[in-house]
């Protein structure tokens, strides 16, 4: 799998683990492994622009996804074709002030943000309340059990 990771926010930190974070969900998802992901951090002012653009909403956000071959998961035994998955963008910004009101780490808000921004690549979505659990659910359960695998 090929996980690329550009930090261009200006906020240090550990490129190396987003990138582990990537190829950990995609694995697990059963995506095949010559996709292609992007991840990319960026400051509030491109943040902005973005979500304007794409969302029609003002101001940053915390993170977007832009699907490029619309891959979905695999089935158990079946993993996805090859392709480009898309790109994971966030703003380490507004993932610092969301994880001072969570209790949490900066880095544990990215991470959280990268795995939803991965499984709404893969077509999921939180529009609709039994959506929201499932999408919930399923990002929580990845990043635990990445995490106690670190």
């Amino acid at each position: 799998m090929s996980v690329e990771v550009n930090n261009e926010s200006g906020y240090e930190t550990d490129e190396a683990e987003f990138a582990a974070l990537g190829r950990y969900v995609l694995d697990q998802m059963r995506v095949h492994p010559q996709t292609d992901l992007s991840i990319l951090l960026v400051g509030t002012e491109v943040m902005t622009e973005l979500h304007v653009q794409w969302m029609d909403e003002p101001g940053p956000t915390d993170v977007l996804s832009f699907p490029m071959d619309e891959l979905r998961p695999g089935l158990d035994g079946e993993i996805t074709p090859a392709g480009l998955l898309g790109d994971v963008v966030l703003c380490p910004e507004v993932a610092a002030r969301q994880a001072r009101e969570a209790g949490h780490s900066t880095m544990e808000e990215l991470l959280l943000l990268t795995t939803h921004g991965i499984l709404h690549l893969l077509g999921y979505d939180h529009e609709e309340p039994e959506e929201e659990k499932e999408m919930f659910a399923l990002q929580r359960q990845l990043l635990l059990t990445f995490l106690a695998g670190r």
